[in-house]
């Protein structure tokens, strides 16, 4: 198990866990928060990925964050106007969405497949030179994404945070109390959706390069880790619940360094992810079926006791006449 389990794959798994928790963390509020399933999650974590490397070849990688942000909420704007304004069922346009922003996505990489950033500086070359040694990308990835953690569990506890709550709870309730529901929505969508380019932008960083087809399958990432953090945290304050997905991304990228370190073959790295998400999804209803089926024994091994009782005091009585 020690030479599988190095100190290097726990490095790596760390870095590239904080990363991908920022989509972890926009699935959280439009999945668990708002109660929608937002399949725009793919192209818009390529569309950070693309905007992000663009501006960074012009020498701004800073800038190339914000943008990336930026472009993500452009994205879950489009989305939460097809919801909100046309009718249209959120599945649906997320994969509008989607679709389109493959078109966009190569525009923006200049219409190549991939784009290459090695003779760049960006926030982590720059923190190699302030920190220096071999920890700086895990430093730079973890301080940003507990910071974003923190300011998204306090924006969830203000009172338009308590309004999007609300609305992914009880939207009827919610406009019965005069609250705009699809101006929750739209905002809701724009905030996990500026995660999810804040994440595409710091991978294209943090691997100096960009591929038009890196968003693929970032929706059954994003919610292996939700899941296996609610999974292990449960239920609590947002504070909490924020902690347990960051944890969550993490241990999901721990799960699929070790798969790689046991020679599993790259292309069944995708069967593995949706392995982990059905195991994660599962988890919690066979939990809760073992404690009902436990309890169901317990009391079947009640009743036979209090049965075999009642008839050890029949028996006991009729001798007793006897």
């Amino acid at each position: 198990m020690g030479s599988i389990i190095t100190l290097s794959i726990v490095q790596n798994a760390l870095e590239l866990g904080f990363i991908y928790a920022l989509v972890a963390l926009a699935l959280f509020i439009s999945f668990s928060i708002l109660n929608i399933a937002d399949l725009s999650t793919d192209g818009c974590f390529t569309l950070g990925c693309a905007v992000c490397a663009s501006v960074t070849l012009a020498g701004h990688p800073v800038l190339g964050l914000f943008a990336a942000m930026a472009a993500g909420v452009c994205s879950g704007f489009v989305t939460a106007f097809l919801q909100t304004k046309l009718g249209i069922q959120s599945i649906l346009a997320g994969i509008i969405v989607n679709t389109g922003l493959y078109t966009i996505n190569i525009a923006v990489m200049g219409f190549a497949s991939n784009m290459n950033l090695f003779a760049c500086e960006s926030v982590f070359t720059w923190a190699k030179e302030t920190i220096g040694g071999t920890w700086y990308k895990l430093i730079v990835a973890a301080v940003i994404v507990i910071f974003v953690g923190v300011l998204i569990s306090l924006f969830l506890n203000t009172r338009l945070g308590l309004s999007i709550r609300a609305t992914g709870d009880n939207p009827d309730m919610v406009r019965a109390s005069s609250i705009n529901t699809g101006m929750m929505i739209t905002i809701g969508l724009c905030v996990a959706n500026a995660l999810t380019g804040l994440s595409g932008g710091l991978l294209a960083q943090y691997q100096k390069s960009c591929d038009i087809n890196l968003g693929t399958g970032m929706v059954t990432i994003a919610l292996a880790s939700l899941i296996i953090g609610e999974s292990i945290i449960g239920k609590g304050n947002m504070l909490k619940r924020v902690a347990g997905v960051i944890l969550g991304s993490c241990l999901y990228r721990f799960i699929v360094a070790v798969a790689l370190r046991l020679n599993v073959p790259a292309e069944c790295l995708k069967l593995v992810s949706s392995i982990i998400v059905a195991v994660a999804i599962a988890f919690p209803y066979m939990k809760k079926q073992f404690a009902f089926r436990q309890q169901k024994r317990a009391a079947r091994i009640t009743n036979q006791q209090y049965i075999k009782e009642m008839l050890r005091k029949e028996q006991t009585g009729k001798g007793g006449e006897m």
